[in-house]
């Protein structure tokens, strides 16, 4: 839960801005530890690639949860009071987001737009280590996502509606990577975006992270169990 106000702004911004910052280098830079001691990380098997994408993502959330060890133990206080309240109060966004979604998939699809290269990456990961790509896409991922997208910005940015925009706007951008029909930039731009915005207006108006982690775990979760449902009549 994060506060705002002449003592705690500048400390929140910082704390937000490097919590941003680790996640970039995280992403950018994850495999300079291998360089260092001389290991080729293309020249890894998949399970050993899985299991060190991992092992990365559980230190980067590990990091970020000890640096706002405050605002979780707030929210979990929080929620355990609250939590039916606002899962019925949230889930008509979750519904409208879901909506968009589908529909700007849809407009995509029928204007002869592909899947974008974050998409085709997960498909192609599951095929190949399952277990890997289910755990990180269904746990780790809305955790670490929800921690740097909507936590770490909610600290530096106060103004509710610049950070729903920008939160939101920014998760779109990155998960849509590159490979796609730039003609219809827009419609991925929607499509990615409109969760974003959705979960970052969650948070404004609970103050707890756990509702937007928690809808996006549930969210992935059930994707991720489509996928693995395919997988295994396949």
């Amino acid at each position: 839960m994060v506060e705002f106000n002449k003592k705690t702004r500048l400390p929140n911004f910082i704390k937000g801005f490097v919590g941003l910052a680790l996640f970039f280098i995280f992403t950018y830079f994850k495999t300079v530890p291998l360089l260092l001691l001389h290991i080729d990380y293309d020249n890894l098997s998949i399970v050993a690639k899985e299991v060190y994408s991992l092992s990365a993502e559980i230190l980067l959330f590990g990091i970020i949860f000890i640096m706002f060890e405050d605002e979780f133990k707030k929210a979990w206080r929080d929620l355990k009071e609250n939590h039916m309240k606002y899962f019925s109060k949230n889930f008509k966004y979750y519904l409208l987001g879901l909506l968009i979604m589908m529909g700007s998939n849809m407009l995509i699809n029928l204007l002869g737009g592909d899947l974008s290269q974050n998409e085709t990456s997960i498909r192609q990961q599951f095929q190949i280590a399952p277990i890997f790509t289910f755990v990180s896409g269904v746990f780790l991922a809305p955790a670490l996502e929800e921690s740097i997208f909507r936590l770490s910005l909610r600290n530096m940015i106060e103004n509710n509606f610049i950070f729903v925009i920008i939160s939101g706007l920014i998760f779109g951008s990155l998960h849509l990577l590159a490979g796609v029909n730039m003609n219809l930039v827009f419609l991925y731009l929607v499509s990615y975006s409109c969760f974003g915005i959705v979960f970052a207006y969650m948070i404004v108006k609970t103050n707890n992270i756990f509702i937007p982690m928690g809808f996006h775990l549930m969210h992935n979760g059930v994707l991720m169990s489509m996928q693995m449902l395919l997988f295994l009549l396949n």
